[in-house]
């Protein structure tokens, strides 16, 4: 099969882009390819050497100062993008920069290397006493709304559906907000998973809906009984 001769959608219009295209691609202007990277231009693809773009150097994401910098450091700079099949997007993968630029943020990097240290280590102190904080208000809201749970146990769900980053309920908006149906979801699906066999009947190849639907009625049971005030614990 020939090379692709273009990516699966275009590019966002945005300034300068590069794309890191997903089949085999090769220049309509030298013919050169597979390529790595590669510029749309009247839809054709360049690399980058046509597009005059080939003294940049690549510089990934994931050091947001480094690329803030490194960006104001050099004349020209384009973004470069990969397209997303699952999430049918494109998504930023990190720019093209000059060499100099580059080198010369790199040099402000060090420089206040130690004051972005000790900013990073500050602010994840903050972060964890708010973690801290909010998983100890959701624990007191799952034992308002389910008195009869164990205390170690609902402070294990709060802590579990809380995690920073997790997508989980509890950092939804409803989950911070600390509404009574991500709450109550929360604990659901810790019992789901700790007190009835639903993990064992989607390994055994049920589906998630008709496992739900076969534990229902044990899941029903513990939030009834940790719904009664004074009950220690659910056997």
């Amino acid at each position: 099969m020939a090379p692709s001769a273009t990516p699966v959608a275009p590019p966002p219009r945005t300034g300068f882009v590069a794309v890191q295209p997903l089949k085999k691609t090769r220049c309509s202007a030298c013919r050169r390819g597979p390529l790595s990277l590669l510029v749309l231009e009247g839809g054709a693809p360049r690399c980058l050497d046509c597009a005059d773009l080939g003294h940049l150097v690549f510089l990934s994401r994931g050091d947001t100062a480094l690329t803030l910098r490194a960006r104001e450091e050099s004349t020209l700079s384009v973004v470069v993008v990969r397209f997303n099949r699952r999430g049918g997007r494109y998504e930023h993968q990190g720019v093209l920069v000059e060499e100099a630029g580059l080198a010369r943020a790199e040099e402000r990097c060090l420089a206040d290397a130690e004051a972005r240290r000790r900013r990073r280590a500050r602010d994840a102190r903050r972060r964890a006493a708010e973690d801290t904080r909010f998983t100890e208000v959701f624990t007191a809201e799952i034992l308002r709304l389910f008195p009869g749970c164990p205390g170690e146990r609902a402070r294990a769900i709060a802590a579990h559906a809380s995690v920073r980053g997790s997508g989980r309920v509890g950092r939804s908006a409803a989950g911070r907000a600390l509404t009574e149906g991500a709450v109550t979801s929360a604990v659901v699906a810790a019992v789901r998973h700790l007190d009835t066999p639903y993990d064992r009947l989607l390994m055994g190849g049920v589906s998630r809906y008709e496992a739900r639907r076969r534990i229902a009625p044990a899941v029903e049971t513990v939030l009834r009984g940790w719904r009664e005030a004074g009950v220690d614990s659910v056997g």
